[in-house]
């Protein structure tokens, strides 16, 4: 290393079981962390936050033993980090759960859970039913109602990441990384996922928490640390820290910039468009049945109008939104787009009526990462780039290029891989996928699902902007920023609608229909708690 500065002293107790020093690291010509620190003592819940692109996942991979830093040290409770590559000694000191599910699709539960250990020894035979009784064991542990012995690919979105996190969590590692381990879980999910990480704090275990969602880093949280362009701005005690500073500090906005920018920083809930049609609606499903997910389902949403379809990760919405898109066969019932039926199972027929998907999971479903930005930017319009079924490589990046300009992709260029980009500027490039065919229908899952705060705005209001063209936007997810920026939000439990609600409406009443509860049972939030926890939410904006 070109500089290896001297790392404190920590006479007043243990030293931290993590911490970075005087951390830097290139790629190239760019600098993703310079002169970076961080230090996570025993038992803490430390919170790392920045917008996309500020240095927290570079952080990661050096934290977890994937890169060697350039300059600095790391240390685990006062020790040299490990060589790179000694994977036995770095699982012994830091385990991580990160965003994007490393869970392998063909294997089963157990399998994945004792992935290069099913066995007591190299030349040891695999105990098949020993392996199992070891999963079901560690999976009651952490409270995990899953076969062992099932698929890994027949689980749900909030299944895999459980089993995720009780894999981490089984190496015994006193420090663990959270990598936006919320991203894809319902309410009661995180609270499960809460108590859990409460419970181990109180055993001593620390946990590097790197969230987008400051509701959560203020509810579970000790620390925080802000990165902003790739360097250290802040670390303090949660509680003393007030929604609007911590945000001033991701950004680097001052209260004189942000009155300055009011208008373009306050998101697209901060106005309200036009009012949407009164005739029928451009979007309409009309009784529709899907398997195992909802039956005799109907909603319309009108020409102008932005409409939230809101639920848990069990209530059928992100489905049923598929569905809209093609992805999934109905049973009985329709989906019309300006009057006319879509063959549903059909996403070509989808596409032809005119809608647009944002998909639930960008790196699944939205992208291709080992092609450029401009191949997955026009994969909707290829039929559109040369004649007789050719794609023109220079149409092609004209297109994109458009794109780039339109979303304010941060993209060296158009053949830039798609996989360079930040999560914030990848998700940008999935809904220009989307706008590329301009739908009279955009069906948006989770759109600002991982994103920082700047890039959340942004998104919400290029979906605004599709319904005050005179078009329709669905915006499927249980993220109250997002259904903050809707016309009306529509609540699923279980398959049906149990729910409507105009603007104006509480947190409490919105989480409490997702729920399946009522706000008068008492199950809501506490308002004054909430307040305490984190100032109101037009402080973030």
């Amino acid at each position: 290393m070109a500089h290896t500065p001297t790392a404190p002293a920590h006479p007043a107790g243990p030293p931290p079981v993590a911490e970075a020093v005087g951390v830097g690291k290139r790629f190239g010509a760019t600098v993703a962390l310079r002169d970076a620190r961080i230090a996570v003592a025993p038992g803490e819940s430390h919170a790392l936050v920045g917008r996309n692109g500020a240095g927290k996942s570079t952080l990661v991979s050096l934290l977890t033993g994937l890169r060697r830093p350039d300059t600095g040290v790391l240390r685990f409770s006062g020790e040299p980090a490990p060589p790179v590559g000694d994977i036995e000694a770095w699982r012994a000191r830091v385990a991580c759960v990160y965003q994007r599910s490393t869970i392998i699709a063909d294997l089963t539960v157990a399998e994945n859970l004792f992935l290069n250990r099913q066995s007591a020894g190299p030349l040891r035979p695999i105990r098949w039913g020993r392996l199992r009784r070891r999963a079901e064991e560690l999976l009651g542990e952490y409270g995990v109602d899953v076969d062992a012995t099932a698929r890994a690919r027949d689980l749900s979105v909030e299944q895999r990441q459980f089993v995720e996190i009780a894999r981490a969590l089984s190496f015994g590692a006193r420090f663990i990384v959270l990598d936006e381990p919320t991203a894809k879980l319902d309410a009661r999910g995180i609270g499960r996922l809460f108590d859990k990480l409460r419970d181990l704090r109180r055993q001593g275990v620390a946990f590097l928490y790197i969230s987008h969602h400051l509701r959560e880093v203020y509810d579970l949280c000790t620390t925080v640390t802000v990165y902003r362009d790739a360097t250290h701005v802040l670390t303090a005690p949660v509680a003393e820290v007030g929604h609007r500073a911590l945000v001033e500090a991701m950004t680097g906005d001052t209260p004189a910039t942000a009155a300055a920018g009011a208008d373009a920083a306050a998101g697209p809930a901060a106005r309200r468009p036009a009012e949407p049609d009164e005739g029928p609606g451009l979007l309409t499903i009309d009784g529709l049945t899907l398997p195992g997910v909802c039956d005799g389902l109907s909603l319309s949403v009108r020409s102008g109008e932005v409409v939230g379809l809101a639920g848990a990760a069990a209530s059928g919405n992100v489905r049923v939104a598929e569905a809209v898109a093609g992805l999934h066969r109905a049973q009985a019932g329709r989906i019309l787009v300006g009057g006319r039926a879509v063959r549903t199972g059909s996403v070509p027929s989808a596409l032809a009526a005119g809608v647009g998907l944002v998909p639930e999971d960008r790196h699944l479903q939205g992208l291709v990462g080992n092609r450029s930005v401009a191949e997955n930017a026009t994969l909707t319009v290829t039929d559109q780039l040369g004649p007789f079924g050719t794609v023109l490589p220079a149409r092609t990046a004209l297109f994109a290029r458009r794109m780039i300009r339109d979303l304010d992709i941060k993209t060296p260029g158009p053949a830039t891989p798609v996989s360079a980009l930040s999560g914030g500027n990848q998700q940008k490039v999935v809904v220009a996928r989307a706008l590329a065919t301009d739908p009279r229908v955009l069906v948006a899952v989770r759109p600002t699902n991982g994103v920082d705060v700047r890039s959340k705005e942004f998104l919400l209001r290029r979906v605004r902007e599709v319904a005050d063209g005179g078009r329709a936007a669905l915006i499927v997810s249980d993220e109250l920023d997002d259904l903050r920026a809707c016309d009306r939000v529509v609540v699923m439990f279980h398959g049906r609608v149990v729910a409507e609600f105009a603007p104006g409406w509480r947190d409490d009443e919105v989480v409490a229909a997702m729920e399946g509860i009522g706000a008068a049972d008492g199950a809501g939030p506490d308002p004054e708690h909430d307040a305490d926890a984190c100032p109101p939410e037009e402080d973030e904006r």
